[in-house]
């Protein structure tokens, strides 16, 4: 598993390398609603031997029919389906703004949220509200889908 991240410069028309990490990103779920691809659950078929080819949610996001394990796609040369929606993630912080951002630790009182259809979160929080304060400062994320950028925001 890995996540390889560039920059790309649309006045040079140009990639830059940033950064490879050998695991998913928290954001994967971005991809997993655009694609309609369980990430995890790819890698796993695939560390089992299953060729990326004829695993179903691949097939059908390369628009072959998923039962059809025959026809071969070529990643490099065949078109996936173009995503149908928007999706927009937001990390969920604790820090401190009059202190140059920097990660805090406290107690949450309160978490308000109610997930739909479009919005759903996760939020990593003690039994007793804690934040820890050797922990990275994001405990949540939420993430949304519309239609359009506006209707996911």
């Amino acid at each position: 598993a890995g996540t390889v991240e560039y920059l790309f410069n649309a006045a040079e028309n140009k990639f830059y390398f940033l950064e490879l990490n050998p695991r998913l990103q928290v954001e994967h779920p971005v991809t997993e609603e655009l694609t309609n691809v369980n990430l995890p659950a790819t890698q796993l078929q695939v560390l089992m031997g299953i060729p990326l080819s004829n695993i179903p949610q691949i097939r059908n996001f390369y628009g072959k029919a998923p039962e059809d394990t025959t026809s071969s796609i070529d990643f490099m040369q065949d078109a996936y389906v173009y995503p149908q929606k928007h999706v927009i993630a937001a990390r969920i912080t604790a820090e401190n703004p009059d202190d140059g951002f920097k990660p805090t630790s406290g107690k949450i009182e309160r978490i308000k949220f109610q997930s739909s259809v479009s919005c759903w979160g996760y939020f990593s929080v003690g039994a007793n509200g804690g934040i820890h304060e050797y922990a990275d400062s994001q405990f949540g994320h939420i993430f949304a889908h519309g239609t359009t950028r506006e209707e996911a925001r």
